[in-house]
C-alpha cells in the first residue's frame, strides 16, 4: 500500500515532504511490529535498545556510553539501566579506572532474554519481507545520505 492511502492523504507539497511523512510513518509502523515481539519477553524497546548494546561491547560501560550508543538519544539511561539491574538482566559495579563512574554489563540472565529474542529474527525479517538483499542495501544508502544532509 502507498503512504497516500495509509494515511489517506491525497496530495503532498512535493515528493519531499512525502518522503518524510512516509518515513515516519513507516518508523512508527516497523517500531510497534518490533514492540510487540520485544514487549512478550516483559522489556522495552529502550531496555532491548541497552542489553543489544551491552551484549555487543567487549567491555563494560558507563551509561554515558551507552546513551551514545542508543537509538533513542532522548532516553534517561541510567533510569533505563537501573530497571535493567532490577529485573536482573544487568549490573552494575564500581569502575576501575574512575571510582566516580559505573560500570555496566550484561547478565547471564540478560544474554538468555536476547538468545530468546535472536531466535525470533525471523519474524522481525518478515517486517521487511517484501524489499529484496538489493532493494535493503540501496535503502541503507539512501538512508544514511538523507541523515548526511543536515
Amino acid at each position: 500500500m502507498s503512504i497516500d492511502k495509509d494515511i489517506k492523504q491525497g496530495k503532498f507539497r512535493n515528493e519531499h515532504q512525502r518522503l518524510i511523512i512516509n518515513l515516519m510513518f513507516t518508523h512508527n509502523w516497523m517500531t510497534e511490529q518490533i514492540k510487540e515481539i520485544v514487549e512478550r519477553e516483559g522489556i522495552t524497546m529502550q531496555q532491548f535498545n541497552i542489553l543489544r548494546i551491552l551484549r555487543g561491547s567487549q567491555t563494560p560501560l558507563s551509561t554515558l556510553q551507552i546513551r551514545e550508543r542508543m537509538l533513542d538519544k532522548m532516553s534517561d539511561s541510567s533510569r533505563i539501566v537501573d530497571r535493567l539491574v532490577i529485573k536482573g538482566l544487568a549490573k552494575k559495579t564500581t569502575s576501575k579506572n574512575d571510582k566516580r563512574l559505573v560500570d555496566v554489563t550484561i547478565t547471564e540472565k540478560g544474554k538468555k532474554l536476547l538468545l530468546n529474542l535472536d531466535k525470533q529474527e525471523e519474524n522481525l525479517d518478515k517486517i521487511v519481507g517484501a524489499l529484496t538483499d538489493s532493494e535493503a542495501k540501496t535503502l541503507n544508502v539512501l538512508l544514511d545520505k538523507a541523515r548526511q544532509s543536515k
